[in-house]
Order: structure tokens, then sequence, then C-alpha cells
């Protein structure tokens, strides 16, 4: 009896603690929406790999020359948000060394502008959890930059069935960068036991940005682009900006900060003294910007996609498509007669391992059932990471989404960090050409071109019906690592 009352008391405290950290209160500043401010200084920057039919790959890509370029000016500050920052890759390919440069063009600015302030925040993947030592972080903090590491611990479980386990029987036991003695599977040196039971909570800091000072202002870049060298052959999508909208991307950080318990001095004093923080008005008919993290996401893009009516046209490119609402919504516009394109990656591989294709090939299936059209991008071992929603209005008005955050439970329900942003303007607008252009690039389909961007629905389709319910069962428990 008293085993059985001992082993029933055990299932009680793993279902509560699994049940606590799914349900508990949000750190605060999580799903946060920034007020609606004018869109100033826009660029959009588009990282776009193009396999040519000679065989060549060619790699135009902007968004890492400009964080490099901003960085290089900056006098007075200097936050960056990322999330893989690491040298890990696969073998036989070439990758541009994106951790080693933006290492190096942190540290080079520390030594010609010593009083400068420079915040790293990133994901503990970088360190597989405090199981083995990042040599960028070493080096930042050797030269006096502070660097933080994410606790994710606050963070809601996005996979209980395990992390309710893992809260009880192994999160007190900590972890140890000198102990490891097993293969590590992200590369770098031995890993511990520790930090494998760590890796399938599935949970992340997934943002992707930097603030800088630019002359007299502050300029944010958000953009879903990572300073990995693994990523550095992706296709990516980012967007730079001034005005009162970097004010609230620095808000949104703030609560990064704060959830981790490191000091937010820097960023409180450059949030004081910005002129961007003063009060301000938005134009009548002025194109404008939201800031916008994790739930306040998915609120966006519903908004976006619900308010489409016959006539209008709205175009995603996105890595990951998996959350259920915005698939119905998808479907449910399409019925109204919009006019709807999907751009997926077919989920074949990363980082030199082979995938399934879930979750985009079931989803696809289930859109080109619905009569929406479905491609492919046209990789070759690299990744159509963008995360990009528009829609065009018979008015030529537009609004677009774009930024880290994939469309999926764990992207979107307040489980990851994510930052975004909401742009609503004219169609003549030249980040909208811009936009519009490059996804029209990316869903190219002439096969007599020698820019062949994607491959039909048929390449990849999958029509599984055992896929796509293993699908819903990994989307619904989080049992996934999308």
């Amino acid at each position: 009896m008293t085993l059985k009352l001992l082993f029933a008391m055990f299932v009680l405290v793993i279902i509560g603690t699994g049940l606590y950290h799914t349900l508990k209160p949000l750190p605060p500043g999580i799903g946060y929406r920034g007020a609606e401010a004018p869109l100033t200084d826009a660029v959009l920057l588009t990282d776009t790999t193009i396999h040519e039919a000679n065989g060549n790959t060619r790699l135009d890509h902007e968004i890492f020359n400009e964080v490099f370029r901003l960085i290089g000016q900056a006098n007075r500050f200097i936050l960056v948000d990322m999330f893989l920052f690491n040298d890990s890759k696969p073998e036989g390919v070439t990758h541009r060394p994106l951790a080693r440069q933006l290492t190096e063009a942190l540290i080079e600015r520390k030594l010609a502008i010593p009083d400068i302030q420079i915040v790293l925040i990133s994901d503990p993947i970088n360190t597989f959890y405090g199981g083995t030592t990042s040599p960028w972080f070493s080096q930042l903090r050797e030269a006096g930059i502070q660097v933080v590491e994410t606790d994710l611990n606050r963070l809601r479980d996005s996979n209980p069935a395990w992390s309710a386990w893992w809260r009880v029987c192994c999160q007190w036991l900590g972890n140890s960068a000198s102990s490891g003695w097993l293969p590590n599977a992200l590369g770098g040196g031995p890993a511990t036991i520790r930090s494998y039971l760590t890796l399938p909570n599935f949970k992340a800091n997934h943002r992707k940005l930097i603030v800088v000072d630019d002359g007299d202002q502050l300029r944010g870049l958000v953009t879903s682009a990572n300073p990995h060298d693994g990523s550095s052959r992706h296709s990516n999508i980012g967007l730079s900006f001034t005005g009162p909208a970097v004010t609230s991307l620095l808000e949104s950080e703030k609560a990064v900060l704060t959830l981790s318990r490191a000091a937010t001095g820097i960023v409180d004093r450059m949030i004081d003294s910005s002129d961007q923080n003063k009060p301000f008005a938005v134009p009548a008919n002025a194109d404008t910007i939201q800031v916008m993290t994790e739930s306040a996401i998915l609120s966006s893009a519903l908004d976006i996609i619900e308010s489409a009516h016959s006539g209008d046209h709205i175009d995603m490119a996105v890595f990951y498509l998996s959350h259920r609402r915005i698939i119905h919504a998808l479907i449910e516009a399409r019925q109204r007669g919009v006019q709807i394109r999907v751009l997926l990656d077919a989920n074949n591989d990363a980082f030199g391992h082979d995938k399934n294709g879930i979750p985009n090939r079931p989803v696809a299936a289930e859109l080109v059932r619905a009569d929406i059209p479905v491609r492919w991008c046209r990789t070759q071992g690299e990744q159509c990471h963008s995360k990009l929603l528009i829609k065009r209005t018979e008015g030529n008005a537009a609004e677009v989404l774009l930024g880290s955050a994939n469309f999926t439970r764990r992207n979107l329900d307040d489980l990851n960090l994510e930052t975004s942003v909401h742009l609503r303007a004219q169609t003549t607008s030249s980040v909208v050409k811009k936009v519009a252009s490059f996804f029209e690039t990316c869903w190219h389909q002439d096969p007599g071109s020698h820019t062949v961007m994607s491959l039909p629905y048929e390449t990849w389709a999958d029509e599984s019906t055992l896929k796509y319910w293993r699908y819903r069962l990994m989307e619904a428990s989080g049992l996934s690592t999308f």
C-alpha cells in the first residue's frame, strides 16, 4: 500500500508540474504589441540563394552586410538578439563564417570606442544549454561586452510530456561546460548527458534583430537570418527602420533581459534618452509599422488573412507552416474568393541531415485540396528560411508581416520568444514593391529560365494519411522541433 501511495503521489506531482508549467502566468512583456508608428526610412533586405542552370550557386545576400555596416558606424549603443550564434555546419560546402564575423565586428567596435554600450542576447542552445563553452561568447565577454543567455525556464513548456519529467528529475542538476564526454550532435566540444536531457524541452529565444545608434537616432533591423555558419546559405528577409517603432523594439527586448534576470540599465537609458520615445501622431494615410512578439504575431497574421476579400491577393513564403488557425484562415479566405499563393520549404533536409517533410508536406496537401496553389523552394541543402505574409487589396493597400516567427504553435502561442513587424502601406511604396518582387522571384516557375527558384507541388507531394495525423499529433502535443 505504501508503494502504491508513493507511486500515486509521484504521478500527481508529474501531472501537476506539467499542467502548471503549461498554463502558468507569462513573464511580463511576452506577447507584446507596440504602438502603430510611422514607417520611417525603411529598407527591405533580402537574402536569395539562386541555383543556376549551369550548376553554379549564386548568393545574393544583403542582410548581414547591412548588420555589419550598422555595427561599424555605431558610436553609443548596440543591442543584438540572435538565436543561432555558432559555427556548426555540414561538411563539403563553403559557408560564410558569420559567427566569427559578428564576433569580430562587435569586438572591433568596442576596441575602437571603449565607452560604447554593447549587449548581446542569445539562446542557450549555443552552449548546448550550459554543457559546452561558446568561444564566441567568451571572446565577447573578455572584451567587456554584456552577453546574456536567455533563461528559457521561465517560459511555458511547449513539450509538457517531456518537460514535466525533466523539471522534477533533472533541472535541479544544473550543467557543466567542463565535464562533457558525449559526442556533440550540435557540433563543438563534448557534451553532457544533462545537455541532451534539456534538448527535448524544445523551446528557444528565436528572435533575430539588432538595434544601434545611427547618427542622432536609433535604427532597428528585424530579420529571419541567424549569425550561424550553417545558415549562411539560406534565403531570408529583413527590414531596417528608424522612428518610434525602434523604441518598441527596445521595450520588447527589455522583457527578455528581465526574464533572464539580466541588467536592463543600458536599455532603459537608451529608451529614456531617445527622441523617438516622445509622443507622436500618425498622419492619415501614412505608411505604418508595428513591432510585435509571440502571440501578438499570431493575431496580426489572422487579422491580415481574415480581413481579405474576394479580389484581394495573399502571398505567403515560410519555412514552417503548421498552425491550425492560420491554415483554417487560409482555406476560408480562399472560399471567399481571395487569390492565395503559398511557397514552402519542402522540409527534406537540414544542415546535412535528411528530414521527412513534416509539417509542410502534409499541410501542403491540405491546402492544395482547398484549391490553394503551393510551390516548393528549389533548395539544394540550404533552407527557404523566410517568414513572410503579404496581402494586397484591390484598393492598392498592402499589409506585410515578416520577422523571426514561423507559422507554428511553438512560434506563435507564447512558447518561443519571437519578434516580427507588421507593415501597412500602399502597394506603390518602395518596401512593398521590393517585398512583392522578392516573392515573385522566389515563386518563379519558368523552366527555361536560368534562375528557376521553385518547383511544382507534385515534386514533393505527399498525400500520406499516416504522415498527416503524425503532424497533427506533433503540432498539438509539442513532440516536435517545429
